[in-house]
């Protein structure tokens, strides 16, 4: 069993003298991207430079009145470390979503148990077919709710495991999850879903750390928030709540919606996740080896465009 991502379920048994199951993680070696530029869009595929050193970028594309007209290359500029870049392909991606709903069950955040519940329970009814949800609860410790599903039943009863205690250690929760749960699926749509205010207690990962890891992994952060439970306190060597939520969701390309409108947050997600989503592939004209770049990917007039704003060294 994994030290860092456990089942709330094992947990349970526990506490009830019973010996807990162990929770099997399987790490797989990330695939190499191929000659196919295409191929591995329609895939999915997270960024990654290749024998020529192109790179694949996930972007979310919408168009301000809504409708469903595909958006093409030629409508989008790309700008690595502010040099305009050729867009080498541009292809939506309607393939399956791995969706992590990463919820704060510890004992100050200013929402009850039952607000928590609500907020994941309406992601388990707006998913799309081959979409999969893990919920995962975290104070010191982060436990997996319900492991990898699309069972709207199964959700709703295993959502009665949470509880409320202890201190909140995103940081390393987030670690948990990629590491254990998402870097296993590099071909695969992947989102954190954050139900929380933000506030980070006693993680030994760094917020920098994840930020560079989930924009290198290039996974979409998105964030149901909290009430601010420090109400804006300043915080020695550590990002405020709502920084961390602002600048996880802007770094990754997502976006924040309210814990107060789960529904609105659950349907949005989805539906952007499936309809608006496509893989952009470029060849960088001057990339610095070993260094990181500012990435920012713009639409014509009438079209919104979000993705990571860094690009990992090559």
């Amino acid at each position: 069993m994994s030290d860092r991502l456990t089942t709330a379920a094992a947990n349970s048994s526990q506490k009830n003298g019973r010996r807990p199951h162990a929770f099997s993680t399987f790490i797989c070696l990330i695939a190499l991207l191929g000659t196919c530029v295409a191929l591995f869009a329609q895939a999915g595929r997270r960024p990654e430079s290749n024998s020529t050193g192109g790179v694949l970028v996930n972007v979310i594309a919408k168009r301000a009145d809504n409708s469903s007209r595909q958006i093409t290359s030629k409508q989008l500029s790309v700008y690595d470390n502010g040099v305009e870049q050729a867009i080498r392909n541009f292809t939506p991606d309607p393939a399956p979503a791995r969706i992590v709903l990463l919820v704060d069950n510890s004992l100050t955040i200013r929402a009850d148990v039952e607000k928590l519940e609500h907020a994941a329970r309406e992601f388990a009814y707006e998913i799309y077919e081959g979409d999969k949800l893990l919920i995962v609860g975290y104070d010191e410790q982060a436990e997996i709710v319900a492991d990898w599903t699309d069972d709207a039943k199964a959700i709703d009863s295993s959502l009665k495991l949470f509880r409320k205690k202890g201190q909140p250690h995103l940081f390393d929760a987030v670690t948990a999850v990629i590491d254990e749960a998402l870097r296993a699926t590099p071909g695969q749509k992947r989102v954190i879903v954050v139900i929380s205010d933000g506030l980070d207690r006693g993680s030994k990962t760094s917020f920098e750390k994840i930020l560079s890891e989930l924009q290198s992994q290039d996974i979409t952060v998105y964030a149901v928030q909290a009430q601010d439970r420090t109400r804006g306190a300043i915080r020695r060597d550590v990002p405020k709540p709502k920084q961390v939520i602002d600048k996880l969701v802007e770094g990754t390309g997502g976006v924040i919606f309210s814990i107060d409108e789960p529904a609105v947050a659950a349907k949005t997600i989805c539906d952007e996740l499936k309809k608006n989503r496509y893989v952009l592939s470029y060849l960088p004209s001057n990339a610095p080896l070993g260094e990181a770049r500012n990435l920012l990917i713009v639409g014509d007039e009438g079209i919104t465009v979000r993705s990571k704003t860094v690009q990992p060294p090559n």
